[in-house]
């Protein structure tokens, strides 16, 4: 991949990435991510490693395989609106049935590999989906559950024929290499994505067709202007999860830049930096889970061979150890993003159009009108905390969660659509995270975030991961706990612990430093890697 100087590039791209899109009347995602860049064999589109062998396909061909998949579902009765769950890791199938389903005007209900029975059951049961298609892990936990699961008429599986499921590739074979593409809203519905869950049961949020166009502005803000010549991304995320599908796979083929397909079994430090270095990535998107399992597993001395141009990171607030290793081990500046599975991309970062403020996690994305407000949607003064809100109407943010109209109605106040996080705005607009509105800790009338501290305990040498949460106290209300996972070579024990209380307190203030640390071989977490701070209230 050709390597570019940031001061090469055009200056167009920072106008674009400083522009919101116009949201077009008619518009399919199948079309703009694909169909507009097939008209010739030579563009490449997706590059496949699994390890141990490379596939690479143009979008000539993305375009081919998603026309057949798309007349195999219209032969299999799938109609516009019909659900069609996909349980199908970072592999080819899983882009070009994204394409099929979009051209198709049904509705996509992608799920987590991993999910376990009852996850898939509760997804499917309440999306309705009529058609699955799966490899033969997912469709063994799928047969499971099937009898529960009356709307459920066809299965496919991605690795031939399986008990209760049919020969997908055989049957899309079949199928004609051309087919129409509906003609959409920008506002029909195209996904439900549900949420990771980390409060209550999860709820289906309905994305509408625009949802693409919606995220363009913040992941080319994020990437210091994506779609450069040499771009080529990758991340770690799976494409089941709105950060690899909408902020990753399917911007990158809006641009027409090809992506990198990987999935790991187990993420490993050593293996994601040989990939990219053998890829040579130009743009990555890593959860902080991955770039601390990246700090961790990595030398500060040691060249890698990487040809990075941008990482960007959302989903946890980074801090200033994360940023000063990205610059000494990855070679740029990490912009961080935030959003949510409801509305993503609304803030963030970028190196090359302001400098970053440690601790803040950017500035509102051009076109979304991002505020600090109350409960009642009232924006609050500059300077004092509050829920983040996003003003609405917003082309990323979703129609509504499938099947729950009062959890919908929940979700707004005002003119605004609450976030359930809280922050603060400063009178550069810079917006910090403070954390989850459940997560804020209150002790002797401090209100204090979990972000802070933990970051503070990742630049002791003994730490590789910290989570915080305030615990009941009848004096203070609360006290701050701290749960963290140390280094090989570390042993928890009275001495370390004291010497963690003073790394804090020395460092952020005497009323923030944890006052009781306890050490664990791992935290629990999500499936997208956010730490499950209620799990560990429960302790």
């Amino acid at each position: 991949m050709e390597k570019l100087a940031s001061s090469e590039a055009d200056d167009s791209i920072d106008k674009r990435a400083m522009s919101a899109r116009v949201i077009p009347a008619r518009y399919n995602m199948g079309f703009d991510a694909c169909t507009k860049w097939a008209a010739g064999p030579d563009r490449l589109a997706l590059v496949h490693d699994d390890g141990k062998t490379i596939e690479r396909y143009s979008f000539q061909d993305i375009e081919a395989l998603s026309n057949q998949t798309a007349n195999l579902l219209r032969d299999a009765g799938v109609t516009v609106g019909t659900r069609v769950a996909l349980m199908v890791p970072q592999r080819p199938e899983t882009a070009y049935c994204h394409v099929a389903i979009y051209k198709s005007a049904a509705i996509a209900v992608p799920l987590f590999p991993l999910f376990g029975e009852e996850a898939i059951e509760h997804r499917l049961s309440d999306s309705e989906a009529e058609v699955f298609i799966g490899d033969r892990q997912s469709i063994a936990k799928l047969n499971r559950v099937r009898a529960r699961l009356p709307h459920l008429e066809r299965v496919f599986c991605v690795d031939g024929a399986a008990e209760g499921a049919e020969d997908f590739h055989a049957l899309r074979r079949s199928a004609a290499a051309h087919a129409p593409i509906a003609d959409t809203s920008a506002d029909d519905p195209a996904l439900i994505i549900y949420t990771s869950g980390t409060t209550g049961k999860s709820k289906g949020a309905l994305h509408a067709q625009r949802v693409l166009l919606g995220h363009l502005p913040g992941v080319e803000m994020s990437h210091d202007g994506l779609g450069q010549p040499g771009d080529l991304m990758w991340t770690p995320a799976d494409w089941s999860w709105i950060g690899g599908l909408l902020d990753v796979l399917m911007p990158a083929w809006h641009h027409g830049i090809p992506v990198l397909a990987r999935r790991f079994e187990k993420f490993d430090a050593a293996e994601a930096m040989a990939l990219m270095a053998r890829h040579g990535v130009r743009n990555a998107m890593l959860p902080p889970t991955a770039l601390k399992l990246l700090r961790a597993g990595t030398r500060g001395d040691h060249d890698y061979g990487l040809a990075l141009r941008s990482v960007a990171s959302g989903g946890e607030s980074l801090g200033t150890e994360l940023l000063d290793w990205g610059r000494a081990v990855l070679g740029v500046n990490i912009n961080e993003f935030y959003g949510q599975t409801e509305c993503n991309m609304v803030v963030s970062s970028s190196s090359r159009l302001f400098p970053a403020k440690p601790g803040w996690m950017g500035k509102a994305v051009p076109g979304h009108d991002v505020r600090i407000v109350d409960a009642c949607g009232a924006v609050k003064p500059i300077g004092e905390a509050g829920l983040i809100g996003v003003r609405q109407p917003n082309p990323v943010s979703f129609l509504g969660y499938w099947n729950n109209p009062a959890a919908t109605r929940d979700k707004f106040a005002g003119d605004f659509l609450l976030t359930g996080d809280q922050g603060e705005m400063d009178a550069d607009g810079f917006i910090r995270f403070i954390g989850r509105d459940d997560d804020i800790i209150t002790s002797a009338g401090y209100r204090i975030g979990p972000g802070p501290i933990e970051d503070c305990l990742l630049g002791h040498p003994a730490v590789r991961q910290a989570a915080v949460i305030g615990i009941p106290d009848p004096e203070r209300t609360e006290l701050v706990k701290a749960f963290v996972v140390l280094n090989d070579g570390f042993a928890g024990g009275d001495e370390l612990t004291r010497q963690l209380k003073e790394h804090v307190r020395s460092r952020l203030a005497g009323h923030e430093y944890p006052r009781l640390i306890e050490y664990l071989d791992e935290l629990p977490s999500t499936t997208t890697g956010k730490v499950l701070r209620r799990e560990l209230r429960l302790r």
